[in-house]
């Protein structure tokens, strides 16, 4: 591994704030569904955020790849917006997983394998809305 001390401290902090990240979340609900799709979503934002500052969804060091901390960012304001109530986050998913996807698909003409392999991302946030919404039936 040709980490410098930063990178460690890096993957340290998001380590630590994925993980204290999740066990709030979790924490939110009983139900078996809401944790796993607690999870899934932890989980992808996750490997967004790795795989962008490892080599970047689009190309290594795109300017591009910014917009992918914008879909984190629908993540997270539509989770506080919709208070943490499961029906909220299955459509904060659902928003999460179309923007994932119309970045990943914007960068097709810079990166192409970049490009497909980001296309696979809005996956896990459809898991993880679907998750949601059968927390939010089982209510």
């Amino acid at each position: 591994v040709d980490w410098s001390g930063s990178d460690f401290i890096t993957m340290g902090a998001l380590l630590v704030t994925v993980g204290l990240s999740t066990e709030f979340l979790v924490r939110q609900s009983g139900s078996t569904a809401y944790r796993i799709g607690a999870v899934v979503a932890m989980a992808t934002a996750f490997l967004t955020i790795w795989v962008n500052l490892a080599v970047g969804m689009i190309g290594d060091e795109n300017p591009y790849n910014l917009l992918f901390g914008g879909v984190l960012f629908i993540a997270l304001v539509g989770s506080i917006l919709a208070g943490f109530k499961p029906a909220g986050m299955a459509t904060t998913m659902l928003e999460t997983a179309v923007a994932q996807g119309l970045a990943a698909a914007g960068g097709i003409n810079i990166d192409l394998p970049g490009a497909l392999l980001s296309i696979a991302f809005p996956l896990p946030w459809l898991l993880s809305a679907a998750l949601f919404r059968r927390a939010a039936l089982d209510n």
